[in-house]
């Protein structure tokens, strides 16, 4: 099993008008794919290999301000999302395109192997771009006073640390349930707008989908 990239990240708006406004129009981000309903939209921005997405819905409200870094008592798990920029003078310009649209740039900051300004989305959503100004050649590249000692055992994966499972899904039973966004499928291929991988065409009609068990996830 290999992870090869961030799939999506997502963020929560009050206004998605404004969202893309500022991801697609500002930030050059491809507007990709969406759902709708009455009440709730889930739209896809891609950047890269990844894509940023966002939920609207009735009483979202911007995220309370924090500024990149800052230490913080309120329980968040997510302090800010960082997007590659390929060269020094693309950064600058994005500076300065956000400056003219009015938002408060902060940078540029030289963090030794990356060049970063800090800025917030209309969601108060706090971000950063970044240029890579000098290449890794050996991972783990750490600059710690105290190192751990669990970072000197390598950057990649030590096996013996997790129990390894007993059973593994049989291809029978690897099925999904629909989601708050399973009509796109048929949708975008009635449109001409996407159609299905050779994996998923493969999978037989009856091992597709399974019964949406109570409180999961959509």
């Amino acid at each position: 099993m290999n992870l090869t990239g961030i799939n999506h990240l997502a963020f929560i708006t009050g206004d998605m008008e404004k969202t893309i406004r500022f991801y697609r129009d500002l930030l050059g981000m491809e507007l990709t794919a969406g759902i709708g309903h009455p009440g709730f939209r889930h739209y896809f921005f891609t950047c890269g290999s990844a894509q940023v997405a966002f939920f609207e819905y009735q009483g979202a409200s911007p995220m309370e301000l924090k500024n990149h870094g800052s230490p913080t008592r309120t329980p968040l798990g997510f302090d800010h999302v960082s997007f590659t920029i390929p060269s020094r003078k693309e950064l600058f310009q994005l500076k300065d395109r956000l400056t003219a649209a009015g938002f408060e740039v902060s940078g540029a900051v030289d963090h030794g192997i990356i060049w970063s300004i800090y800025f917030f989305d209309p969601n108060n959503i706090p971000l950063e771009v970044s240029w890579d100004c000098m290449e890794i050649t050996k991972t783990p590249a750490m600059d710690e006073a105290v190192p751990m000692e669990i970072v000197a055992e390598g950057a990649d994966a030590q096996p013996g640390h997790w129990p390894e499972p007993t059973e593994w899904t049989p291809e029978s039973e690897m099925s999904a349930w629909p989601g708050n966004a399973y009509t796109m499928r048929e949708t975008l291929i009635a449109e001409g707008r996407g159609r299905n991988k050779p994996e998923y065409e493969a999978i037989p009609e009856k091992e597709r989908f399974r019964e949406r068990p109570e409180e999961a996830a959509e």
